[in-house]
C-alpha cells in the first residue's frame, strides 16, 4: 500500500546478507528534502554494515518508480541559498551511492523522471520492467538536469544524456533505455522483474564481499572530485530555479 505521509517513507529490510531499501511517497514516489537525507544517511550506514554484502534500492507501489524532486518544495524556494540546498539532496543521495562500498541492484518497476533517473544511473545494476519509460523535462521549466548529468553520461553516454535532456517533452522507452546501457534487462511483469532481481542478489550476496567492494571501486574511478562537482552544479540549478522563466513555468504548471 502507498504511504500518505507528505515527508514520504523509507524502510529497510536486511535477510541474507541483502538490504532492500524501499522508499515512497503519494506524489509518484516523487523526492522532498527530508527524505533524500533519509536515503543518502541509510545508504551511507549500509555501506558500513558487515551484515550487509548487497543493496536492492526500490519504490512502493505498481505505477511510477519515482517522479523526481517534489515539486511542493521546489515551488517554495525563495533564494539562491535554499535552491542550492534543495538541489543538493539529489547530490548527496548520488554520491552516497556512487561511495558506498556495496553493489546497489535498482529495482525499476515504473516511468522515471528527472532526480529519478539520477538515482536510477547511480545504481550499479538496474533490472525493470517495459513500463520503465524515462523522460528529463527539466529544460521545459527553465533549469536543467545539471545535478544528475554526470550520472547519466557516465551510464548512458553523452548522446543519450543530450537526446533526453533537449528532447525534453518526450518519454523514451524502457527498451530505448536498455539499448543506451541503462537497464541491463527488461521484463515484461514485475512478477518475473522481482524473482530476478532477488536471484541476482543472492548470487552477488553469495560471492567473496572483498571482491565486490573492489569492482564496485574500479566501477567508479575517476569519480571522485563528484563531491564537489554536483554540488556545484545544484548552485547552478539553484540560481536558475529563481529566473522569471521558472516562476511563470512552475506558476503555469501548478493552475493546472
Amino acid at each position: 500500500m502507498s504511504t500518505t505521509r507528505m515527508q514520504g517513507s523509507l524502510f529497510t529490510n536486511i535477510q541474507q546478507k541483502v538490504a532492500t531499501i524501499e522508499f515512497g511517497h503519494p506524489a509518484s514516489n516523487s523526492f522532498p528534502s527530508e527524505l533524500l537525507s533519509r536515503l543518502t544517511n541509510e545508504l551511507n550506514s549500509l555501506s558500513k554494515n558487515n551484515e550487509v554484502a548487497v543493496i536492492i534500492l526500490r519504490s512502493e507501489g505498481e505505477k511510477a518508480f519515482c517522479a523526481g524532486a517534489s515539486f511542493d518544495e521546489l515551488i517554495a524556494i525563495k533564494n539562491i541559498e535554499e535552491g542550492k540546498q534543495f538541489f543538493s539532496g539529489f547530490a548527496n543521495v548520488i554520491n552516497a551511492m556512487r561511495a558506498c562500498g556495496k553493489i546497489i541492484i535498482g529495482r525499476v518497476q515504473g516511468k522515471t523522471v528527472g532526480g529519478g533517473l539520477g538515482l536510477t544511473s547511480a545504481c550499479d545494476y538496474v533490472l525493470a520492467t517495459e513500463f520503465a519509460s524515462i523522460k528529463l523535462s527539466e529544460l521545459t521549466i527553465g533549469i536543467g538536469p545539471f545535478v544528475i548529468a554526470p550520472a547519466i553520461e557516465r551510464k548512458m553516454g553523452i548522446a543519450a544524456l543530450s537526446e533526453l535532456t533537449l528532447d525534453a517533452t518526450s518519454w523514451k522507452n524502457a527498451y530505448w533505455a536498455k539499448e543506451k546501457g541503462l537497464y541491463a534487462q527488461v521484463f515484461e511483469t514485475t512478477k518475473e522483474l522481482d524473482f530476478e532481481v532477488e536471484l541476482l542478489a543472492s548470487k552477488l550476496a553469495s560471492y567473496n564481499p572483498e571482491a565486490l567492494a573492489s569492482m564496485k571501486k574500479i566501477l567508479w574511478e575517476n569519480t571522485q572530485h563528484w563531491d564537489e562537482l554536483l554540488i556545484q552544479r545544484a548552485a547552478i540549478t539553484g540560481e536558475l530555479v529563481l529566473s522569471d522563466f521558472t516562476k511563470n513555468a512552475l506558476a503555469n504548471f501548478s493552475n493546472k
